[in-house]
């Protein structure tokens, strides 16, 4: 029996059936559509945020998707240590309800940024990262690194000194963004994020928000297929 997947679609929302293609791509895993105003989850097994423009961005992003009907399921769907991966705008929801810590702020540019972008993980197992740690793409890579599309305007995580203290303490910080060999620089930060942080997670692991798109990296005519690793990371963890 395949492992089922929600994928949630507020108003705006641009990446649901991506995500849901890419999940259905998967061997052992199968999307479901929730929507925003559903008031549970259906019984599923995780749960993803997709990326897009959530009620507009109005006030900021994803501060009003966080007070949609769905969030308060989700919250207790996290809560009891279910998987939860919020993708870019996703993300931004997860920051703005709580979930996760930080905020996601306009890109240093102020300019949107759309390309694609080397990530390197950082070492923390969670439901959606595990196989980054046994992957790389590049033999001379001093750490797992994946080739991951992009697409934000606000993709800059930042939080308070004593938030970034506990975060990079405490190992939350899951992927950062790194040039080809693994090396994190200034030049491969494509949007002025704190020390070039790409997604954190929460602290059991099992929430993970990031600003890279996985679901548009899952076939070769797309352009690479290193996005896979987060869903059959997934499946595995739910197998």
């Amino acid at each position: 029996m395949a492992t089922t997947v929600g994928v949630v679609t507020f108003p705006g929302s641009n990446c649901d059936a991506d995500f849901r293609y890419a999940i259905d791509a998967t061997d052992g895993l199968q999307a479901r559509a929730l929507w925003h105003k559903d008031a549970d989850l259906g019984g599923v097994d995780a749960v993803v945020l997709p990326g897009g423009f959530s009620y507009g961005d109005y006030l900021r992003c994803g501060a009003i998707a966080r007070f949609s009907p769905i969030m308060a399921a989700v919250t207790d769907f996290a809560a009891s240590g279910a998987p939860v991966l919020g993708v870019c705008n996703g993300f931004q929801i997860l920051c703005e309800a709580g979930l996760l810590p930080g905020v996601l702020v306009r890109n240093a540019s102020l300019s949107f940024v759309c390309r694609d972008v080397f990530l390197r993980a950082e070492g923390r197992d969670t439901p959606f990262t595990r196989h980054l740690q046994r992957t790389s793409a590049s033999a001379d890579a001093v750490a797992p690194v994946v080739r991951i599309p992009i697409a934000h305007g606000e993709g800059s995580w930042q939080a308070d000194p004593v938030t970034l203290e506990r975060v990079q303490g405490e190992g939350q910080v899951v992927l950062r963004y790194a040039e080809a060999d693994g090396r994190v620089t200034a030049a491969a930060n494509p949007n002025g994020s704190w020390r070039g942080v790409a997604g954190v997670c929460s602290a059991k692991g099992n929430v993970l928000g990031l600003m890279p798109h996985p679901e548009r990296a899952v076939a070769p005519e797309l352009g690479g297929v290193d996005g896979r690793l987060f869903l059959t990371s997934l499946q595995e963890a739910l197998s």
